[in-house]
């Protein structure tokens, strides 16, 4: 964006925060899109009335039919374009565990190191060349090196994604607004274990966080952006 045509900080209606994404300044950020979350035979299993799986069917119908076909097409435009695709999963760096945050020991959320489940699902999963960074708390600005890791990058604007909506994806937003990055959300390619608790979370983060877009919206930015350059 030309500097001239930059919102002044302060400009009425949050201007600034809503101002489109620099190609060359961003990145991807998936949150937890992870084997533990989702497979086809997690899928199988979900579908058997009373199994432990059950009560995570509808998350899971969302993540098949929604989230993977988005982010697919998201990744793809994001690479095209030249923005860097980073991934987080919830992993240990033990096989025990016991290097977890209180809370996930707490509340028995554990992907032992170099786990299956701790891999991200292939359909969405990253190249040769790109970042995985494991996180044993639902927040992975709290618990890893990835602000220092962005700072090299010279990523001034993350696109978050991912699940859940309103656990880890939305401690992800409001962590990096808060040390100056200028988020998107992708509204429908984020879901939460309850349709309710989803919307909530957006809506929350709508317009103060964050700049909120749909796939489609912001697929639409990324190549706008890239014809001009190349123009």
């Amino acid at each position: 964006m030309p500097l001239n045509s930059i919102p002044a900080i302060d400009a009425a209606g949050g201007a600034y925060r809503e101002r489109p994404i620099e190609p060359r300044k961003t990145a991807l950020l998936s949150i937890d899109m992870q084997n533990a979350e989702w497979s086809p035979e997690r899928m199988t299993k979900a579908r058997v009335p009373g199994s432990p799986e059950s009560s995570h069917l509808s998350i899971m119908e969302k993540i098949e039919h929604q989230l993977i076909p988005n982010q697919q097409r998201l990744q793809t435009a994001a690479r095209k374009a030249g923005i860097e695709v980073i991934y987080t999963t919830i992993e240990s760096y033990t096989l025990d565990g016991r290097d977890r945050s209180l809370d996930h020991k707490i509340s028995n959320l554990f992907c032992a190191k170099g786990s299956w489940e701790a891999k991200v699902i292939a359909e969405v999963g990253p190249g040769p060349n790109d970042i995985v960074i494991p996180k044993t708390a639902s927040g992975i600005f709290n618990s890893t090196n990835i602000e220092y890791v962005l700072r090299n990058l010279g990523i001034e604007y993350l696109v978050i994604y991912g699940i859940c909506t309103d656990q880890c994806v939305e401690c992800a937003i409001r962590d990096a607004a808060d040390r100056g990055f200028l988020v998107t959300q992708i509204e429908d390619a984020c879901a939460a274990v309850e349709e309710r608790r989803h919307d909530v979370s957006i809506e929350q983060m709508r317009g103060h966080y964050c700049r909120t877009r749909t796939t489609d919206e912001i697929i639409a930015e990324i190549q706008a952006l890239s014809k001009s350059t190349a123009d």
